[in-house]
C-alpha cells in the first residue's frame, strides 16, 4: 500500500513527475499551509510526502484529513507556513566579521575549516538551504565543506563555491597590509595582470573545484587598499575572465561598487555585479544589455556601518566605509528606476551569520514588494545558479529544501528572519 492512500477526506494530489523507488526512506510533513513558489498563494492544510530527499507528492487536505503511514517519519507542522528554502547568494561561509586584517597572517586553514562548519548549520538554521560562497580565507576549505554537506557530514545548507577569488595584484583580494615578506607568504597565487595570465587564474581555480569564478572588478571596502572604488581590471583582462570561465562553463560573479566599474564588468559578460553602490543610468543599460543581475547585499552595508567609530576598523577603511554609506541605502531604488534584475545575497561574514534574513526587511524598504523579495531569494536565485529545476520551489522532484514560519511571507517578508524548523535535501537540521 503506498503512503499516500491512507487518509480520511477527500484531497486533491498534484501528482508525481517520477516513480518512487522500492523501500525508499519515507517522510510525511503535515503542513498548516504551503507556498509552492513565490508566485503561489498559500494553499491552506496540505501533506507534502518525501522519500530519499526529494519531493515526491503535494496533497491539499481538508482541516480535519490525516495522512500516516506506520513506515514514514511524519514532521507535524499543522500550525505552520511551509515554504521553500532560502538561497543567499554571497556569503562567505569561512570568516566571522572582523577588522583585524593581520589575522590572516595568524589562522591556519584548520581554524577556518571548522569556522566554516560552524557558520554552515548557523546558516541552515537560518532557513538558508542553498549558499553561494564567494572567497573563502585557505584553497580548499569551501570545497571540503560543499562535500561534507552534501555527504550529510555536517550539517547546513548546499554550497556552490567559488573557492578563492581573483584580484590584480596589489588591489582589493589581494594580499595587502604587512611587509613585502608577509605578503609574499600569504601570497594565494590567485593574482593576475594581463589577459593570458588571468585567464590561467580562471582554469586553476576550475582545476581547485571552484562552481563559478569570483573576481574584484573594482577596488572595495574592507581591505587595506584605499585607492578607490572604481575599476581594477583593464577591459582586455576582464574579457579574458569572462571568455575562459564560459569556455569552462562556469559563470563569473564581480565584487563591483564603482558605477564605471560595473559597467566594463558587464560590458565584459559577467553574470552578477556583487553590491553595485554607485550604480547609475550607464551602468544599469550595460547590466541589462548584457543580461546581468544584480546582488545588493543590503546587510554588508548595515553591518559594517554599525562599527563605524569604535575602532573596530582601521582609518583607510572607516574612509571608505563612511564614503560608500551615504549611497548604500539606495541602491535598490536606483537598480528598479532602470530595470535591473534583483537577487538575492547578503555578504554574510561582513555581519554575523545567522542574520542573513535581515536583507528583506532591507530590500522591502528599497521599493520591493514581499513577493518580488521572496522570489529574489528562491526562484531567481536559483536560475542564477543554474538550479532552477533542482530548489526554490516545492514541486515533485524537486530536493526537500523545506522551512517553516509562523505567518505569511507573501504579506510580510520579515517574518522570515525567525525560521522555526529547516530541511535540507531531506534532512532536518538540529
Amino acid at each position: 500500500m503506498t503512503i499516500w492512500t491512507k487518509f480520511a477526506g477527500a484531497a486533491a494530489v498534484i501528482s508525481a513527475v517520477f516513480t518512487p523507488p522500492l523501500l525508499a526512506q519515507s517522510t510525511i510533513i503535515e503542513a498548516g499551509s504551503v507556498i509552492l513558489d513565490a508566485d503561489s498563494e498559500p494553499t491552506g492544510p496540505a501533506f507534502i510526502v518525501i522519500e530519499d530527499g526529494r519531493i515526491v507528492e503535494i496533497i491539499m487536505a481538508g482541516g480535519t484529513d490525516v495522512l500516516t503511514d506506520e513506515d514514514a517519519t511524519y514532521i507535524d507542522l499543522s500550525d505552520k507556513t511551509v515554504l521553500p528554502g532560502l538561497i543567499d547568494l554571497h556569503t562567505h561561509l569561512s570568516g566571522d566579521p572582523s577588522g583585524d586584517f593581520w589575522r590572516a597572517a595568524t589562522t591556519p586553514p584548520e581554524y577556518s575549516t571548522l569556522v566554516a562548519a560552524k557558520n554552515a548549520r548557523i546558516t541552515a538554521l537560518a532557513g538558508f538551504t542553498t549558499v553561494r560562497d564567494l572567497g573563502s580565507r585557505t584553497d580548499q576549505v569551501t570545497q571540503m565543506l560543499r562535500r561534507a554537506t552534501t555527504e550529510g557530514l555536517v550539517p547546513g545548507p548546499r554550497v556552490v563555491t567559488s573557492a578563492r577569488t581573483i584580484s590584480i595584484i596589489g588591489g582589493h583580494g589581494d594580499t595587502n597590509g604587512f611587509t613585502e615578506h608577509v605578503n609574499d607568504v600569504l601570497d594565494s597565487g590567485f593574482t593576475c595582470t594581463g589577459p593570458v595570465e588571468c585567464a590561467e587564474k580562471v582554469r586553476l581555480a576550475s582545476q581547485y573545484g571552484a562552481d563559478l569564478i569570483k573576481i574584484t572588478a573594482t577596488g572595495g571596502v574592507l581591505s587595506q587598499q584605499g585607492r578607490g572604488l572604481e575599476a581594477h581590471f583593464s577591459d582586455a583582462e576582464m574579457s579574458a575572465i569572462v571568455d575562459t570561465a564560459e569556455s569552462l562553463g562556469l559563470r563569473v560573479a564581480a565584487h563591483a561598487h564603482g558605477a564605471r566599474g560595473i559597467e566594463a564588468a558587464a560590458r565584459a559578460g559577467v553574470h552578477t555585479i556583487e553590491h553595485g553602490t554607485y550604480i547609475d543610468e550607464a551602468a544599469a543599460r550595460a547590466m541589462n544589455e548584457a543580461g546581468t543581475t544584480l546582488i545588493p547585499t543590503l546587510m554588508a552595508f548595515e553591518g559594517i556601518r554599525q562599527n563605524l567609530g569604535t575602532g573596530f576598523y582601521s582609518p583607510v577603511v572607516e574612509n571608505k566605509i563612511r564614503a560608500v554609506s551615504e549611497f548604500a541605502g539606495t541602491i535598490v531604488e536606483r537598480a528598479r528606476e532602470y530595470d535591473v534584475r534583483i537577487a538575492f545575497g547578503t555578504d554574510a561574514g561582513v555581519f554575523p551569520h545567522g542574520e542573513n534574513a535581515g536583507e528583506f526587511r532591507l530590500m522591502v524598504q528599497g521599493g520591493m514588494s514581499n513577493r518580488e523579495a521572496l522570489a529574489a531569494a528562491t526562484i531567481v536565485a536559483a536560475e542564477i545558479i543554474g538550479l532552477e529545476g533542482e530548489i526554490g520551489r516545492i514541486a515533485p522532484g524537486f530536493s526537500a529544501d523545506i522551512i517553516a514560519v509562523d505567518g505569511n511571507p507573501l504579506a510580510d517578508v520579515t517574518v522570515l528572519e525567525n525560521v522555526d524548523w529547516v530541511m535540507a535535501r531531506g534532512r532536518v537540521i538540529e
